[in-house]
């Protein structure tokens, strides 16, 4: 997508069991034209197809991987190709977590694209996993399905999408709230611990409600810590964010913990996501353990 061509691609791609054709059952939902299985080297015919046609549809989105023996070989050509057409296509990228792809593949009972007598299947994830990190590195979202049902990652694809498609294209910031005690997100570029701040789980009256109400807030972003510490950490979020961005990246996801994930975290980052709306950033959020905290 890209200011002279609002037609929007997106490529749908990632580790083997991790949701894709969920993925692309949303982009249809929201008005998409979907091919699941495309060969890369297909992609800019499929797409000057489409253009030429007065498209009732919203976007094109295309779901790649090692299903075709290609896809690697073409992706670059692909690239390059759409890029003279005038289309940056957006990557989602979707993958989880090692003994979960495991668990979904007993499942299904379906065998893995790369394997064979002579490897079995936490090989062949493995070795897609390196196959595909230099795509990783590029992709614009990344998503970890592993805590997610069918209507999370639903909900989630759509949030995302809806910041992405509200501010075009740019730096894309993605925000997760986490609790230490559940684990800190493994799609994280960067982890901050909020630990340090002031704790209301430790008042009565405020220990059941969440970082959403505006009682947590106060509390933690009032005090004296709290204030000099949000003033501090969003000097250096607005100072990093513009060198990632001179660096070639597309989006950052940043992991803001504190012990459940409830209140410090979530007060913290909504006030974050707030602040870089109005700097112009393209940001989405996720309260990931915030119910069981």
């Amino acid at each position: 997508m890209t200011p002279n061509n609002p037609f929007p691609v997106v490529v749908v791609t990632g580790i083997s069991g991790s949701g894709k054709s969920t993925a692309l059952n949303v982009f249809e939902d929201l008005g998409f034209f979907c091919i699941d299985g495309l060969p890369s080297g297909m992609s800019p015919k499929i797409a000057e197809l489409i253009l030429k046609q007065d498209s009732k549809y919203r976007g094109l989105a295309l779901g790649m991987d090692l299903r075709q023996p290609e896809f690697l070989d073409g992706w670059d050509d692909a690239l390059s190709e759409l890029a003279d057409m005038g289309i940056i296509p957006l990557i989602l990228f979707m993958e989880a977590r090692m003994s979960e792809l495991v668990r979904r593949y007993a499942t299904t009972r379906r065998p893995h694209p790369l394997e064979s007598r002579d490897l079995g299947l936490e090989q062949a994830l493995e070795q897609e996993k390196n196959l595909l990190q230099s795509i990783r590195k590029n992709a614009e979202m990344v998503l970890d399905t592993t805590d997610y049902s069918i209507h999370d990652l639903r909900r989630i694809i759509q949030t995302k999408w809806s910041a992405i498609e509200e501010l075009g294209r740019g730096m894309r910031v993605h925000i997760i709230t986490f609790g230490f005690k559940y684990g800190v997100p493994a799609e994280a570029d960067l982890v901050f611990d909020l630990r340090f701040l002031p704790n209301p789980y430790f008042e009565k009256e405020l220990r059941t409600l969440s970082g959403m109400d505006k009682a947590i807030s106060e509390y933690v972003l009032g005090s004296k810590v709290g204030l000099e510490f949000y003033d501090r950490f969003m000097d250096f979020i607005s100072y990093m964010l513009p060198l990632y961005a001179d660096e070639g990246r597309y989006r950052i996801t940043l992991a803001i913990g504190c012990t459940g994930g409830r209140h410090r975290s979530v007060s913290v980052a909504e006030s974050v996501l707030a602040t870089l709306k109005k700097k112009g950033y393209a940001v989405t959020i996720e309260h990931r353990h915030m119910e069981l905290g």
